[in-house]
């Protein structure tokens, strides 16, 4: 069973920003659940919470695993643990109905392709109840610009190991969601000089 280190050491950072911003008893798709470390905790954590883990076919069996063993007790009051779907988020056919109160994906957009992102903005476009919020946690460029040199270390050996991957500039994936109906809500400083950036889908307000 996969385990991730980074998704340990910035699970409560990021429930903590979850807990903030999602409304009570939200759906929420979460996209590229990896190791599932995150679901676990989150579900754990938040009353109410209706969470949906995803992952692309060759991830799966690790993630069904981990929400088989840790996903079914302990968790918070009312709070569920669904199944993992596959999801790439290049195949609109695989995206699930909804609708959902929120979209969260952390570590993603710099290792899907470039040309994916876009997929990923769009996809959660069509699957967000009106007011609904993206929450897009990792590192990004600042107009295009590492904000700090790990990142830029980072940056440059994921483009080592393939020229499609790379952290993504915050302000072009702003306006990516903005074209798609998704406008800009916080860029939240996170430890590591990771960032979450926070969208909301035009609409009535969520909660």
């Amino acid at each position: 069973m996969r385990f991730s280190e980074a998704c340990e050491r910035n699970k409560e950072p990021i429930l903590q920003v979850l807990r903030q911003w999602l409304p009570p008893q939200a759906r929420v798709l979460e996209v590229g659940s990896g190791s599932g470390q995150h679901a676990v905790h989150v579900a754990r954590q938040l009353a109410g919470l209706q969470w949906q883990p995803s992952d692309r076919a060759e991830y799966l069996a690790d993630l069904r695993e981990r929400i088989s063993l840790e996903g079914r007790e302990g968790l918070a009051p009312g709070a569920q643990l669904a199944d993992p779907l596959e999801l790439d988020v290049d195949r609109a056919e695989q995206w699930p109905r909804g609708p959902y109160e929120a979209v969260f994906s952390a570590n993603t957009t710099h290792i899907m392709a470039a040309a994916s992102v876009p997929q990923l903005l769009a996809g959660a476009a069509r699957v967000l109840a009106p007011g609904g919020l993206l929450l897009l946690y990792g590192p990004f460029l600042g107009g295009g610009v590492p904000t700090a040199p790990s990142n830029a270390a980072f940056d440059a050996h994921l483009r080592s190991l393939d020229p499609a991957m790379g952290l993504r500039d915050a302000q072009e994936v702003s306006e990516q969601a903005l074209s798609l109906g998704l406008e800009a809500l916080a860029d939240e400083a996170m430890p590591a000089n990771n960032r979450t950036l926070v969208f909301r889908k035009r609409g009535a307000a969520v909660g």
